[in-house]
């Protein structure tokens, strides 16, 4: 089973890359973030004509996730436990049934928290804590766990062409750090880590400075992964030349393999 995440950055102008990719990678879960659109304002046919069933928690004009499934969903959930006033579409979670029992993928867009002097970044600390909060929990149930998405966090400097531009930024703050490593210390396994420890590894290139020309990327789409889901891992990848086709997102495809079937 392959199982992907990608900011599409507006899935009503990236429409056309995001079909030609999944006929490409045929990944069977897909995460999407950034959809920037209604949940009626979806454009369900044409990702339906190829196969997937799609639960989606939009937003006008901002945020909005999605996952894609070509296998039937038995409950999706909206919504990042632990704040009711929060009404950013920031997270879905569902479940399939698989070989292994239930599997669980939940597509996230975590806030970038820029400017870090502002209000924006406390919003992204907390929202980090509830979701090492619903990581904790849903660990508990010893099930095949993905939580893939947009993080906004750059983990280690080896995930950043240059460090030292990015020391000020709240994606790569000591306690943005911090606090991803916190997570991931509850028991996750980063898929791309885990099949490689090379620098240079990027998933995103910013429009702006020719940052895709020269290669100045960052890291910050990941594939998370409980212990049940890492112990059946064979392989991840990062579809980089996604970001060279014509309209692209600022963001490219992450993908993992694993030893999973559907029923």
């Amino acid at each position: 089973m392959r199982i992907a995440t990608w900011n599409v950055n507006s899935i009503k102008q990236r429409i056309e890359n995001l079909t030609a990719w999944l006929k490409e990678r045929s990944p069977d879960i897909v995460c999407l973030q950034e959809t920037k659109t209604v949940d009626d304002a979806f454009p369900r046919e044409p990702l339906e004509a190829l196969g997937y069933n799609v639960a989606i928690h939009g937003q006008k004009t901002f945020n909005g996730v999605a996952i894609l499934s070509k296998l039937k969903f038995d409950e999706v959930t909206p919504r990042l436990p632990g704040d009711d006033a929060d009404d950013h579409a920031r997270f879905i979670e569902a479940t399939v049934s698989t070989d292994r029992g239930v599997l669980r993928v939940a597509s996230i867009y975590l806030p970038n928290g820029n400017p870090p002097d502002t209000d924006k970044y406390p919003y992204k600390i907390r929202w980090m804590d509830r979701l090492a909060k619903y990581a904790h929990e849903r660990l508990q149930l010893e099930e095949p766990l993905i939580l893939a998405g947009d993080y906004n966090v750059i983990p280690t400097a080896d995930d950043v062409h240059n460090p030292a531009v990015w020391t000020k930024d709240a994606l790569f703050l000591p306690q943005t750090r911090s606090k991803f490593r916190a997570l991931t210390s509850l028991g996750l396994t980063d898929a791309i880590r885990a099949v490689s420890d090379d620098k240079g590894l990027y998933t995103f290139w910013d429009y702006q400075a020719g940052a895709w020309q020269k290669n100045w990327g960052i890291r910050i789409d990941h594939l998370l992964l409980s212990p049940q889901a890492a112990d059946r891992l064979t392989g991840a990848g990062i579809d980089k030349h996604v970001r060279s086709w014509e309209r692209p997102s600022d963001h490219v495809p992450v993908y993992a393999d694993f030893a999973i079937e559907a029923v």
